[in-house]
């Protein structure tokens, strides 16, 4: 019996140090390079962990909030503001002219080539009846949103949650992977309800000295105002230096640290005013450009045509020479290889949060956004430091691995299927960690395959 146990306990050692040795190999396989970026911090709170947990109103925004939409009381606010949501969620740009003219040819030609067939006589009346039926049947009606008090209430109700979430998801992006930058000033183009500003606010305090937000709409700068001062007009308002405008500043004299527009590119009518109305905040940003729509199709098409005419166009921009560069989500300045997909699909993001808390409304709900945040820094700048991939769909953990699809510096999608052994312990632990929307240390990017349109 003592032999049995003596040779028990030799098996046992022996064994240690097999593992022990193993572990040495791996350390010389993967460099010790990868454990650096770790900066000291535990692998679920790595440098590229940018998701944040369930976000809550602010308590002085929530509580104004609150007091307003149930002030108002009107009548069947619920099935308003859930019919306001999904009306915005599936807004469509507006048809430009050009291709509306395209379009009508296209159609005139197909009346009269069926006319021909069977052989009818048809006069103009009859063709130019038939081409504008055809277009309001198959064309978008798009129509500007008219803002009065009551509708604002209603959209308080239905996205003041949902707004602040998508734009301190964006900035919390900053936050992180910029911890030195503090902005003293902001501008936010179509403001609505102020979301930017407290989200900003909650971001860095008050080394924010000048707020400026800019709507067209008199009514929700009244609101946001009014959110501003806790619902009452001789109280101070919560948020100091805040300035409401109905109307951008064209002067590219005045330069803000921190550009914010949410959800207002796509309000504007054309292509042209959309590209105009980039230029402008583009050339009044001093840092960064932050730029955030629904995470439809729609959306993200919108802002990647402002990421690509920024990036593209510089010439425009010569008052300051430095460029634009892409400094989230994307790892790349390519094309976006979403888009580039047949059927394309939205590069979205989710959030989750606790919407205001109304009579019917659930305890959590999830924000689908997309987002781009460009910079303005010197070339040099701009290069230094490696990018790391970004997670741009669940993460799939396994018993010993990790399925993780992530867009990378190469400007492709990759399914990378991380484990200890392949990607060493760091890095197979930080993909554990991580969620869509982070960024993940993938370092030997060329063991995983680009992925393919079926997957």
């Amino acid at each position: 019996m003592a032999s049995t146990t003596h040779v028990a306990i030799v098996i046992c050692q022996k064994t240690s140090a097999l593992r022990i040795i193993c572990r040495r190999i791996s350390s010389a396989v993967h460099p010790q390079t990868q454990v650096d970026f770790l900066n000291g911090a535990p692998h679920r709170k790595h440098p590229g962990v940018t998701n944040l947990k369930t976000l809550r109103l602010p308590e002085q925004l929530q509580r104004a909030a609150q007091s307003i939409v149930l002030g108002a009381q009107i009548k069947g606010l619920s099935d308003r503001a859930q019919s306001l949501t999904q009306y915005l969620w599936s807004r469509k740009r507006p048809v430009e002219d050009l291709n509306l003219r395209k379009r009508a040819k296209s159609l005139e030609k197909l009346v009269l080539e069926n006319a021909k067939e069977r052989r009818e006589a048809i006069d103009g009346d009859y063709v130019k009846m038939k081409v504008l039926s055809e277009l309001k049947r198959t064309t978008y009606n798009w129509t500007p949103v008219r803002f009065d008090e009551e509708l604002g209430v209603v959209y308080m109700a239905a996205r003041l949650a949902g707004g602040y979430t998508a734009v301190r998801r964006a900035l919390n992006e900053i936050l992180v992977r910029d911890p030195s930058f503090a902005p003293q000033s902001l501008l936010d183009f179509g403001s609505g309800l102020g979301t930017a500003v407290w989200a900003s606010h909650s971001c860095w305090g008050d080394t924010l000295k000048e707020m400026v937000c800019v709507d067209s709409s008199g009514p929700m700068n009244v609101l946001a105002e009014r959110l501003l001062k806790d619902d009452d007009e001789k109280a101070a308002p919560h948020i100091k230096q805040v300035y409401f405008r109905q109307f951008l500043p064209v002067s590219p004299k005045v330069q803000f640290d921190l550009v914010v527009g949410a959800f207002s590119l796509s309000e504007l009518a054309s292509q042209k005013e959309r590209v105009e109305t980039l230029f402008t905040l583009w050339r009044k940003t001093s840092s960064y450009l932050v730029l955030v729509e629904n995470g439809t199709k729609e959306g993200h098409q919108i802002l990647m045509e402002a990421r690509d005419t920024l990036l593209k166009a510089q010439e425009q921009t010569s008052l300051d020479s430095r460029t634009a560069s892409v400094f989230a989500p994307c790892p790349h300045e390519m094309t976006c290889p979403k888009l580039a997909r047949f059927p394309a699909v939205p590069c979205n993001f989710h959030q989750h949060f606790h919407p205001l808390p109304l009579p019917g409304s659930p305890v959590r709900q999830t924000e689908t956004f997309s987002y781009v945040i460009l910079s303005r820094s010197d070339p040099i700048e701009a290069a230094a430091g490696p990018r790391w991939a970004r997670l741009v769909a669940p993460v799939l953990r396994r018993p010993r691995h990790v399925h993780c699809h992530t867009c990378s510096p190469d400007g492709q999608l990759h399914h990378t299927v991380v484990t200890r052994k392949k990607h060493g312990r760091d890095v197979y632990r930080c993909a554990r960690s991580s969620d869509w929307g982070d960024q993940l240390p993938i370092i030997q990017q060329e063991e995983a395959g680009p992925l393919s349109d079926s997957e």
